[in-house]
């Protein structure tokens, strides 16, 4: 999946999907305006947050588990589009993945999808399943969980990353961007179920539509 394709056609390719980008801005504004009402679920999503936020500014970064949850993800987005990985390797100062195959997804998953949110999703389930384990306790652990993912995403994206070079900054600030929206409007509508997930993908082809729209009257 364009793995071929040379970084100034992933320039362009960027260029043309900034007003998707818009689009998606707007739809997630009108999810999060629509699901504003769950008080019982963004109360505590929002404490965990603030409670790895507070872990993230006071504490040593516990980049370990962050790389290791890195390189993870580049291996199982490896499998998923039928690679192989043939070695891993994890540090506190960093990690690599040899992998037989790869793509604009496998580089830059990492940086969109948030792992331990989705471990975080997949133990409560059994918990609840087994034990009936209180449903605030899963609302604060995804919140603290997507919270590690966007702090210590945007800590390391402070240095120089060859997942990024590789695919040019224009063309994977896009594919980013793009990736941790859609976990977000897929995500919200199913936490809070105050949205559908059709709803959601009609905003975000209705705002798209409307941007693209106003581009064209401008030109």
């Amino acid at each position: 999946m364009l793995s071929g394709v040379p970084k100034w056609i992933k320039f362009i390719i960027g260029l043309l999907l900034l007003p998707v980008c818009a689009g998606a801005l707007r739809a997630l504004w009108l999810v999060l305006r629509a699901s504003g009402s769950a008080d019982t679920i963004w109360v505590p999503f929002l404490g965990g947050a603030a409670c790895w936020m507070v872990v993230f500014i006071l504490l040593p970064k516990p980049m370990w588990i962050y790389v290791f949850g890195h390189e993870l993800t580049h291996a199982l987005w490896t499998w998923l589009f039928g690679g192989e990985v043939k070695k891993l390797k994890v540090t506190s100062k960093g990690g690599h993945v040899v992998i037989s195959k790869t793509n604009f997804v496998i580089a830059l998953a990492p940086y969109f999808f948030p792992l331990y949110a989705v471990i975080v999703i997949g133990l409560y389930s059994l918990g609840r399943w087994w034990w009936s384990w209180p449903l605030i306790w899963f609302h604060v652990l995804i919140g603290a969980a997507y919270a590690f993912h966007v702090s210590l995403t945007f800590h390391v994206l402070q240095t120089r990353q060859s997942d990024i070079t590789s695919q040019g900054y224009l063309f994977s600030a896009v594919v980013i961007f793009l990736g941790n929206v859609c976990v977000l409007l897929f995500g919200i509508p199913l936490l809070t179920a105050r949205v559908g997930l059709l709803d959601s993908l009609a905003w975000w082809s209705e705002s798209t539509g409307l941007i693209l729209h106003w581009l064209q009257r401008l030109v």
